[in-house]
């Protein structure tokens, strides 16, 4: 097809284009800012450029740096980041007319779905359905709530050239119209460099499912099934399934064919996703046309078997669609989880940076592929998105591909940087998943009062005090020994039974162990349970067996003073493990007490301060915006937690 093909983007979906580049033999030039020289993408291309510093306006995003380097590399196709396609339409055209070909549709279509204002006028034309709401661009606040009080509340105001969440508010009433416009023109901006905004109905309790489209440059055009993407929060997709439970043959058709008449009346061709909201009555309404490929397509993939990348590709040469919408098949089911480095602690996911000091990807359990483009050692920094990998597991239905995502979440290693790998276990285990009763609310339903973790039951509680004793156990008898060394113990002391006290979260556990060989005999709350395992310390992973239930758990960290964190059941649990002597001792050491930090304004998570609201020596009520941090591309209004004077 193409000897050398330029991929403008970075992170796992430049890594994934790659794969199949090397798969068809084309050779690949990546291009990455002066943060990202050791990156996994960098490192899998077959040359790299530097384009400039870490902030993404000065490198992923600065057209007249990667138009060079296609010139300097000879590169005869270009992978585009969609930031790129919207921001610079005219550099493109000029760069087509030296024929260098772009994988991607052309920029007409490109220019009309990017604008979430032309697409929707478009998508009416094509007889697709279409929100109420307003058509024009929103000029001020005072505008905004006049437009909004016509529709009536709830509203969603939305980016124009918006996407991934950004640029987004829900406002339900005149205060927040006003807030939310202020916020989502200036995300807008700093994003996608268009404050331009449009207001329409707000659709309570959806669900969001799109139809992946494949059109080529003959007039073709296919539906290739959909894809269920109702778990989110702040507008960004957490996880998605193939196909969607809710939906019915007739419904599914209806969607396809209205995607595809979308994209034929834009003359698409490339990959490309319709996103629609569904109700509960299942009315779909048109929501945007992505003119890219989605985080999400692995696991259409999983379920039709399509390389979409190399589909992508072959229509950028100009070769028509090799299949026909019969032959789309639904084989199984796929499902994938985002995995963020986030504190899922904080409002379902706040931004954390560092270094992964360990990874280890759960690649040994099988039907379970992961797409990342980082590895031990990377650094997770404020300049990008904080995502690590796209976890997916299939089966050959959904009970299977669960169930694997269950595995698969266990034996996932993540050290270094704070994760939501127990947000996405409690979400794939909960009963209401489950059954498939999900919308786009399901994480605030769930959990209202936020995510606190996985609540443990009775049994459960045993079983987490009989491993981490076993384990504390293990690791006093292997103290005592001495390798490689000709000691001679004074005293031969053979102990094999232990006393213990363990503290987990407000309760104090007596706990009797005992060891037979490589078992453990533990007491708790008067039941006995018999744990077994390799007891391999050096290992991440640990596989342990209680009384026949396996169970796969990671030892965090362990101090001196007994203290010891294990991630279990997806959860990271903090004990303390004395001996019945230091426990009865324990009372008299002093307890440190907590800072006071009403009198202090602290932010959440790293990153940028982009609007300061008040001064030395101001009052404040409690409520009031003191600054807004701008952190992964949101913005985000710090506030005052008590009356007072800065």
């Amino acid at each position: 097809t193409f000897e050398k093909l330029l991929i403008a983007n970075r992170g796992e979906i430049a890594c994934r284009v790659i794969k199949t580049c090397k798969k068809m033999g084309i050779k690949t030039v990546a291009i990455h800012s002066d943060v990202d020289a050791n990156a996994v993408h960098v490192k899998m291309a077959d040359e790299a450029v530097c384009v400039g510093p870490a902030p993404t306006s000065k490198s992923y995003l600065n057209m007249d740096a990667i138009m060079e380097v296609i010139r300097k590399t000879r590169a005869q196709a270009v992978s585009l980041n969609v930031s790129i396609c919207c921001s610079f339409l005219s550099s493109l055209s000029l760069q087509a007319s030296e024929g260098v070909t772009f994988i991607g549709p052309d920029t007409h279509a490109i220019q009309a779905m990017g604008d979430k204002i032309e697409s929707k006028l478009l998508a009416k034309n094509a007889k697709v359905n279409t929100i109420p709401g307003f058509d024009g661009v929103v000029k001020d606040a005072d505008e905004a709530v006049r437009i909004a009080r016509e529709i009536g509340y709830p509203v969603m105001i939305k980016a124009s050239a918006g996407g991934g969440g950004k640029g987004m508010r829900i406002a339900w009433d005149d205060e927040e119209t006003r807030e939310g416009f202020r916020f989502s023109s200036q995300e807008a901006a700093s994003s996608f460099g268009d404050d331009r905004l449009l207001i329409e109905k707000f659709i309570d309790n959806p669900r969001h499912i799109e139809i992946q489209v494949l059109a080529d440059k003959h007039g073709n055009a296919l539906w290739l099934n959909e894809r269920e993407c109702s778990i989110q929060r702040r507008n960004q997709k957490v996880v998605e399934e193939a196909p969607s439970t809710f939906l019915d043959p007739e419904t599914r058709r209806a969607m396809g064919e209205q995607a595809v008449a979308l994209a034929k009346a834009v003359k698409y061709s490339s990959a490309g996703t319709v996103e629609f909201l569904v109700d509960s009555s299942k009315n779909f309404y048109f929501l945007e046309m992505n003119t890219r490929l989605q985080v999400e397509h692995p696991v259409t993939e999983c379920i039709t078997g399509l390389d979409l990348v190399q589909e992508m590709i072959r229509v950028a040469k100009g070769y028509p669609l090799r299949h026909k919408q019969a032959d789309i098949p639904i084989n199984g089911w796929a499902v994938e989880c985002r995995v963020y480095a986030e504190d899922p602690y904080k409002s379902f996911g706040l931004p954390s940076i560092g270094k992964l000091s360990q990874y280890q990807e759960p690649l040994h359990v099988p039907s379970v592929r992961v797409d990342s483009g980082i590895q031990q050692g990377s650094d997770i920094s404020i300049y990008y998105d904080p995502m690590i990998s796209k976890l997916i597991t299939y089966g050959s239905n959904r009970a299977e591909a669960l169930k694997r995502m269950e595995e698969a979440l266990d034996n996932y290693v993540i050290r270094g940087v704070a994760h939501n790998i127990s947000l996405l276990r409690e979400v794939i285990v909960h009963p209401r998943f489950v059954q498939g009763d999900i919308s786009t609310k399901f994480l605030p339903e769930v959990y209202p009062d936020g995510f606190k973790g996985h609540k443990l039951k009775d049994l459960e509680r045993r079983e987490l005090l009989a491993i981490a004793v076993s384990l504390y156990v293990t690791e006093q008898l292997r103290s005592q020994r001495f390798l490689g060394t000709p000691r001679i113990p004074i005293a031969k002391s053979k102990i094999s039974s232990w006393e213990l006290s363990v503290r987990l979260g407000d309760g104090i556990y007596p706990v009797a162990v005992s060891k037979d060989g490589s078992s453990f005999s533990v007491e708790v709350d008067g039941m006995k349970l018999n744990v077994t395992s390799e007891w391999n310390l050096a290992s991440p992973l640990l596989s342990v067996t209680i009384d026949g239930t396996q169970r796969t758990i990671q030892r965090i960290s362990r101090n001196a003073s007994g203290e010891t964190s294990i991630q279990f059941l997806g959860t990271v649990y903090k004990l303390q493990i004395l001996t019945k002597v230091a426990a009865e001792l324990s009372k008299y050491m002093p307890e440190k007490a907590a800072e006071d930090t009403s009198s202090i304004l602290r932010s959440p998570m790293p990153g940028t301060v982009v609007a300061v609201s008040v001064k030395p020596g101001d009052m404040v009520s409690e409520g009031q915006e003191i600054c807004v941090i701008e952190a992964m591309k949101m913005q985000n209004s710090m506030i005052a937690a008590k009356t007072g004077k800065v």
